[in-house]
């Protein structure tokens, strides 16, 4: 008992005195207008005592490489396997087209978070920084795309997976090799996946290298500390602050809530949050939180491969919001900032910027219906003059008193920005003009609701018919066949544009079913081998444009000693494709490897329905990938049909879907390789049931030494 209550008053010496305290990266607003003064002097304590308490030094902030970040306002998480960054025929990046659709649709971004790990990261022991280096072009082509998104005024950052440990080791700290890699990229920035606060030693690493980063974590931060060298945090917000009722009591349920500050804004003005929440279809609590705060949004539409496009309503919103947030972004980083400044509208919230000779206020209407009319009654001063930004027009104020009240509408769940300038502001009468072409359209015309890219499955052409089996192949009689399967992604749950879309389905699901009537077809009874694959590149001459890491084991034109039998890797999809068509055959379609593999009864595996590790090859786990097996070295293995090698030993390369955005290949049969040490590596899909989704972008990329493919042919 004694104890417990020492520890209660250690507690409470620790905390500080504050009635409105930070909740994780929000502290909520006040819970009614006339709470504002002593909420407002609340706040104001608890950041001077907060900041004493840390010690806290803001000369990072003040460093001129690393302003950008103050201004940084829009930035999506972009996947470099998205159909608009790269063309794999074209062999170029694409980075003007990838621009100017986000231009068009939501009026462009400030930086982007170009991603090229994960998910695809741990399908075979590259790490981070090779899957970096193994971009098409190598890191001078990386240098080069770069420079394209420099020269359109866009900052780039790339991601570090501080769990990725699993894959081959650095040799270095992980810090030191970062920096390293970083500065050849040309990159600006760095943002520390699944981390809460990066480490000082980055940015000290990336010093000494000559090159300072930005560093933006995912999470917020562990400590307000971290805030000192950590210039921009992603913001996932619970938006949990709920309005008062009369005499201060809970308002009822349905009352919109009241925003929340951003507790990392309120100690350093300074400091860019991109307010994320990837998977939300309705995006209007996000962004006013981010114009009532004056800070940025992820505007991430590519998710691992999954298509969230930000819908019409909320792109437009998006280009009016960035628009005045770029032209002010100077009074946004006001120490004077006053959140949640008296406005005169039921559940219209404001926040007020100081600056010199002007003054911005940016307003949200959480109702939802439009507020129209008086909004503001601000002191009075002579020669100063005022004018709706988001409407584009000056206005008149009436003047009662010492005060001028200033009117304006507001559209439902809409926004406002009000500017009061007693200067001359440059440039202020084209962006009102613009301002004014842009609000003739209400976003309340526009629809809220999201689209879903349809894909489609890249057609295999028929081969030749045989009446009997080719060498090495056995016949599958074909017939009925319950068709199951679903992806083994790790995110994106179950909502719709997960996964795949089938041919015979109308939007891409991750669950799917299908009893389907087979045509008799013959498959290869083990995976293509090296010394098959060599005898091709020795008849056919073959050799791809793009050859970064094209059979990446082998040495002077051929294998190592005593491969011959094991299953030929790092082919992308294209060599496979290419060696089927030499060899009078196709890729199978993915149905047509699980029923060889399955059967007509249904089993999970192609022994039957339980796993047995005797069956398949030993699971390789260390940072260095081993060879496979040899294909016929686990004939206990087989199917019903007799095909031997289709799980545990190499991936299996099938169909191909594309959708405006994403090319996926379809891999079967999962493999020896298995990383260890994190949850969010390539997952295996060793039953039948299951099937893995690759995003593809370029040969270079897409080639692994885990994937390898078996062919089909048509069957008489």
């Amino acid at each position: 008992m004694r104890a417990s209550i020492l520890l209660l008053l250690s507690a409470t010496l620790l905390a500080q005195d504050t009635r409105y305290s930070p909740q994780n990266e929000e502290i909520p607003g006040p819970p009614n207008p006339a709470a504002f003064a002593a909420w407002l002097a609340d706040i104001q304590h608890w950041r001077k005592e907060r900041l004493i308490r840390i010690g806290y030094d803001g000369s990072q902030y003040s460093r001129p490489e690393f302003k950008w970040a103050q201004s940084s306002f829009i930035q999506p998480q972009m996947m470099i396997e998205d159909r608009y960054f790269y063309d794999p025929v074209a062999g170029k990046y694409t980075v003007d087209r990838y621009l100017d659709d986000l231009e068009k649709r939501y009026g462009g971004i400030d930086s982007v978070l170009v991603w090229h790990t994960y998910p695809n990261i741990g399908l075979d022991d590259r790490n981070q920084n090779d899957l970096l280096r193994d971009m098409p072009g190598g890191l001078a082509g990386v240098r080069q795309m770069v420079a394209d998104f420099h020269r359109r005024g866009v900052r780039v950052l790339f991601p570090i997976m501080l769990w990725d440990q699993g894959t081959h080791e650095y040799g270095m700290p992980n810090w030191e090799a970062t920096a390293k890699v970083f500065a050849e990229a040309g990159a600006d920035g760095l943002n520390g996946d699944t981390m809460r606060g990066v480490p000082r030693t980055f940015r000290d690493a990336s010093d000494r290298v000559g090159h300072p980063l930005v560093l933006e974590p995912e999470n917020g931060l562990d400590s307000d500390e971290l805030l000192m060298w950590n210039n921009m945090t992603w913001g996932y917000w619970r938006y949990s602050s709920a309005p008062a009722g009369p005499g201060g009591a809970p308002a009822p349920a349905n009352f919109p809530p009241v925003p929340t500050v951003s507790r990392y804004k309120w100690l350093e003005t300074r400091h860019m949050v991109n307010i994320c929440r990837r998977w939300a279809r309705d995006k209007t609590d996000d962004l006013q939180h981010a114009f009532f705060n004056g800070v940025g949004y992820e505007s991430w539409e590519n998710i691992w491969g999954i298509w969230n496009q930000i819908p019409d309503r909320h792109a437009e919103a998006l280009r009016r919001i960035s628009k005045i947030e770029r032209k002010f972004a100077e009074a946004l980083i006001s120490p004077e900032w006053e959140p949640h400044t008296p406005v005169l509208q039921p559940y219209v919230y404001a926040s007020r910027f100081p600056s010199r000779g002007l003054t911005l206020w940016t307003f949200v209407n959480r109702n939802e219906y439009s507020a129209g009319g008086q909004q503001i009654q601000i002191a009075f001063q002579a020669g100063t003059r005022y004018y709706d930004l988001w409407n584009g027009v000056e206005l008149k104020p009436e003047i009662r008193g010492g005060d001028a009240i200033l009117s304006f509408p507001i559209e439902a769940q809409g926004y406002g920005a009000l500017l009061a300038s007693s200067a001359e502001t440059p440039g202020l009468s084209g962006f009102l003009s613009e301002m004014a072409a842009l609000a003739k359209i209400p976003l309340q015309s526009l629809s809220p609701e999201r689209r879903v890219l349809t894909q489609q499955v890249v057609p295999i052409a028929a081969t030749a018919k045989s009446s009997a089996a080719p060498a090495g192949m056995v016949r599958i009689a074909g017939g009925s066949f319950d068709f199951q399967v679903s992806g083994v992604m790790l995110e994106g749950s179950n909502e719709i544009g997960v996964d795949l879309q089938y041919p015979w389905e109308d939007s891409p699901r991750r669950h799917h079913a299908r009893t389907m009537v087979l045509p008799a077809y013959y498959i290869d009874r083990y995976p293509v081998t090296n010394a098959q694959f060599k005898k091709f590149l020795d008849a056919a001459q073959y050799r791809p444009r793009d050859d970064h890491n094209f059979l990446k084991d082998w040495k002077n034109g051929s294998y190592p000693a005593g491969w011959e039998n094991k299953p030929v890797t790092w082919v992308a999809l294209e060599e496979a494709r290419a060696y089927a068509v030499w060899a009078g055959k196709r890729l199978p379609h993915e149905w047509e490897w699980q029923f060889a593999a399955q059967g007509t009864d249904g089993r999970l595996y192609p022994w039957g329905q339980q796993w047995d590790a005797a069956v398949v090859p030993k699971p390789d786990t260390g940072n260095a990938m081993a060879a496979p097996a040899d294909v016929s070295a686990h004939p206990k293995g087989a199917s019903p049909f007799g095909v031997e090698d289709l799980v545990g030993n190499v991936w299996q390369w099938t169909d191909e879907y594309v959708d405006d955005h994403t090319r996926t290949g379809i891999l079967r049969g999962g493999s020896h390789y298995q990383p260890q040490g994190s949850h969010w590596y390539f997952p295996q899909a060793y039953k039948l049931n299951e099937h893995g989704k690759y995003l593809l972008m370029a040969p270079s990329k897409d080639r692994s030494g885990a994937v390898g493919f078996r062919c089909a042919t048509d069957a008489e």
